[in-house]
Order: C-alpha cells, then sequence, then structure tokens
C-alpha cells in the first residue's frame, strides 16, 4: 500500500484527501497544518493519521506527500520533503517563479534522489504544449479571465474598483514569471503553462476580471514548427471554496493515481 503525505487541508486538501480513502492501495498517514491546528483535525482523520507541524517530526515517511497549502506551504515544507527522499506533488506552481525557491528545491531533490511532480492544475492542454516545446516554440499567451470576485484579495485591486466593473478589464499585462509573484493565489495557472513551454520569461499573460462571466476561464495560445493551437477551459469551483478550481482538485488526484498505475495516461 502506497502512504500519501498532505500539506494543507482546505478545500483542495479535503476533496483530495476523501479520494485518497476511497482508493484501494492507498492511505493518507501524514497530514501537515500551521502549529496550533493539530487538535482540530484529530477527530476528523483519526488516530492512523499523524497530524503534525513540521516534516522533522515525521516517524514513517510517506511514500509521497501532496501540497495543497500554496506558496508558503512549498517554500515551508517542500525542501524537508525531498531532502528526506519523498517526491512531492504540488499544485503551488507560482512559488516556482522564485528562482532562489527552484534552486533550493533542485538542489535537494539531487542529493536525496526525489521528485517534484507538477499537477495540472486548472489547465489542459499542457502535453500538447511541453510536446511542442520540442520541436521550438514562437509563441505562448495565456488569458486568465475571472469574476471580479474571483480577484479580490489580489493584486488587482491595487488598479481596479471590483465592485463597480461593468465590462472586461485586463489588470495585469506581463510575464508568467511577473504574475506568478504579483498574484501568489491566482497565477498558478500562468506558472503552469510557462513551465510546459517557453518558460516564466518569455509567456506572455493577461489577466482580466469581467463581470459578464460567472466561471474561471482559462485560455492557451501557441504557435510554433508544430503549427497552432488555442485551447480554452471553464473551470467550475469546488463547492467548499469558489477561489479553489475543482479541476485542480482533481488533478492532483490524477497524479497521485498515476504514481502506482502500471498504464500511465
Amino acid at each position: 500500500m502506497k502512504t500519501v503525505g498532505m500539506i494543507g487541508y482546505g478545500a483542495v486538501g479535503g476533496y483530495v484527501a476523501a479520494r485518497i480513502a476511497a482508493e484501494s492501495g492507498l492511505r493518507l498517514s501524514t497530514l501537515i497544518v500551521r502549529p496550533g491546528r493539530e487538535k482540530s483535525f484529530r477527530p476528523t482523520l483519526g488516530s492512523s493519521v499523524d497530524v503534525l507541524t513540521t516534516l522533522d517530526d515525521v516517524i514513517d515517511a510517506p511514500d509521497v506527500m501532496i501540497d495543497c497549502a500554496g506558496h508558503d506551504g512549498l517554500r515551508q515544507h517542500g525542501a524537508s520533503a525531498r531532502a528526506l527522499g519523498i517526491d512531492l506533488i504540488t499544485v503551488s506552481v507560482g512559488a516556482l517563479a522564485d528562482q532562489e525557491l527552484l534552486k533550493v528545491l533542485t538542489h535537494t531533490a539531487t542529493q536525496s534522489n526525489s521528485k517534484l511532480h507538477v499537477a495540472s492544475g486548472a489547465i489542459g492542454a499542457l502535453d500538447a504544449l511541453s510536446a511542442a516545446s520540442v520541436g521550438g516554440l514562437d509563441r505562448v499567451v495565456y488569458r486568465g479571465r475571472k469574476p471580479p470576485s474571483g480577484w479580490v484579495g489580489s493584486a488587482a485591486e491595487d488598479v481596479l474598483d471590483l465592485s463597480a466593473l461593468i465590462q472586461a478589464t485586463v489588470h495585469f499585462n506581463g510575464t508568467a514569471r511577473k504574475a506568478a509573484l504579483a498574484y501568489p493565489e491566482n497565477a498558478n495557472v500562468a506558472a503552469s503553462v510557462a513551465l510546459a513551454g517557453l518558460g516564466f520569461d518569455q509567456t506572455q499573460v493577461k489577466l482580466i476580471a469581467d463581470p459578464c462571466v460567472t466561471q474561471n476561464i482559462h485560455e492557451i495560445d501557441a504557435d510554433g514548427a508544430f503549427g497552432s493551437f488555442r485551447f480554452q477551459i471553464k473551470g467550475n469551483a469546488l463547492p467548499d471554496n469558489p477561489k479553489s478550481s475543482a479541476l485542480t482538485a482533481m488533478s492532483v488526484v490524477r497524479k497521485v493515481l498515476n504514481l502506482q498505475a502500471s498504464v500511465v495516461q
């Protein structure tokens, strides 16, 4: 049986934990939470799950760790997981725009022979984009469109009055690196597109607040030696959190299942 650890237990983490519990051959063994929150999770998860605040206290290291805690969670615990030789799955892809963090995670992985798996998150077509990068890409543009409420608490509030918008408005236009660093909770998709294609500094990003939409809409335009493609997905949120993509949670589960599958798709 493959044991699974998780960092964070919000809407995405709760969905992933429920699906792990329903799968034969998988068991949630470890949960890392913020200090002071350990006791609140133990009644829900039971005594078979070690609820800790740091991987330094883990006794039986899980086979794989899942980061569902956002950029801060990856910064605080990512290197520890990899130093222990634990493969790590993350959806906090935007954090990798921080070159120093990426350097640390890469170094610890090399030393321990562990791997960092990037879940596709709320977007698709990354397999096609990654394949196209082999032959050479000329242009990759990502556009993220959300209702104004989806940008509350982000840097969009510095340039827009989100409550007063009557038409779609671009509030960011720049590179994927700048988007990922400026919008840590909203631009993980831009970072995933960048990693699959032209990289953080060559991938162009537009972020849009649109009062006429109710879903999060992600689009990729790409041109290269392969030809060209345009991809769009309209994503629903998880019922427990309107800011969390349902497909993000599903992509994490698929990544875990692939680790034990004999045929990976």
